[in-house]
């Protein structure tokens, strides 16, 4: 999907020019044929281009905004645990320009917009249930902690920007010390899992297709990965903010993925009643900090189109919160919410 990002002239794109003239001559480059690819929730931003085998992808990372060299560390660590990940054709460190193979045009999202049926469905996330299980096998030990601190300060998003900014909401002194109750049992339970190395954002818009029905997925956007609760990947797979799955959707995959980790090794127990558990409270913890992170890229980055997803999100942190008693304050809340109008950020009545 070709993006909106204009290609008026800009610093950023004098740079990109100027670095693409200096790249060897039998990459083949074709600096005129340099088209918007996609933006992201960052700064950063990609472009296509054609060289003489092909296409490529450009990153463009403002190096005073974004770090190129977790990208290129961590694929480096995927590429060699077997996983299909761009190629780095060309770097520019100092600038924060990329230059990768191309995995292609279209990502498991855009395939969800249409009608697919379930052979091709399947075709399609069996393999990128593999393809996690791979990825999770990969050494971790010297990616950022993924701990219960973190945890439960990423969790400062959803009173600070979905209750306080989206919903102009005041907690009262019980309900403050209800939710402080409520994150504290969440993170800790979640921080006691098992650790992995964690993509943090394993979904569709992440997960491009296969060469060929049925192969492996190629996968972008893994420069944040960390080492965490091996269940915060299959729960970011199942409870996707940018499609719906249904409950007997995320449970197939949910076994799917368990009875392949406990095949390959990974240590998610023999019980899947109590691994299920626990990969709902951590899709629990996810979607409570996404709620956040939405309306802040609303609300500070103008990045409005966020905000058609919160009622998706917000469905799947009822559908887990309302089965647990332990999240019955944070329900009570969800209840009050319901009956204030949100923050329009346009400005429309």
């Amino acid at each position: 999907m070709e993006s909106r990002i204009s290609l008026q002239t800009d610093d950023r794109l004098a740079l990109l020019r100027a670095w693409l003239a200096t790249l060897p001559a039998e990459l083949g480059v074709s600096a005129d044929s340099l088209r918007p690819a996609s933006s992201d929730a960052s700064f950063r931003r990609y472009f296509r281009i054609d060289l003489n085998t092909g296409t490529a992808v450009i990153m463009d990372a403002p190096p005073e905004r974004e770090d190129c060299r977790p990208f290129l560390h961590v694929g480096e660590r995927l590429n060699a645990a077997g996983l299909r990940v761009p190629h780095i054709l060309a770097q520019n460190l100092e600038q924060g320009f990329l230059l990768m193979s191309d995995l292609g045009a279209s990502n498991f999202y855009q395939a969800l917009q249409q009608d697919l049926d379930e052979a091709t469905l399947h075709s399609l996330y069996r393999p990128a249930l593999q393809a996690l299980v791979h990825m999770q096998k990969a050494p971790c030990n010297d990616l950022p902690a993924y701990d219960g601190r973190r945890l439960l300060d990423e969790l400062s998003v959803f009173r600070e920007w979905y209750v306080e900014k989206h919903f102009n909401a005041t907690l009262t002194p019980a309900e403050d010390a209800a939710l402080a109750e409520v994150f504290a049992k969440l993170t800790a339970d979640n921080a006691a899992q098992p650790t992995v190395l964690v993509h943090r954002d394993y979904h569709s818009p992440n997960l491009m297709l296969p060469e060929t029905l049925g192969g492996a997925p190629g996968i972008i956007d893994f420069q944040d990965a960390v080492a965490g609760p091996i269940t915060y990947d299959i729960a970011s797979l199942a409870f996707d903010a940018r499609h719906t799955w249904e409950e007997d959707r995320q449970l197939d995959w949910a076994i799917r993925y368990w009875e392949m980790a406990r095949d390959a090794g990974l240590p998610v127990g023999d019980d899947f009643a109590t691994f299920h558990r626990a990969y709902e409270w951590m899709s629990l913890q996810r979607n409570l900090r996404v709620l956040g992170v939405f309306v802040r890229l609303s609300l500070r980055d103008n990045k409005h189109h966020y905000l058609d997803h919160l009622p998706r999100v917000n469905n799947y942190v009822r559908q887990v919160a309302s089965r647990y008693g332990t999240f019955r304050p944070l329900m009570r809340l969800l209840d009050r919410l319901e009956g204030v109008q949100p923050v329009n950020p346009l400005g429309f009545a």
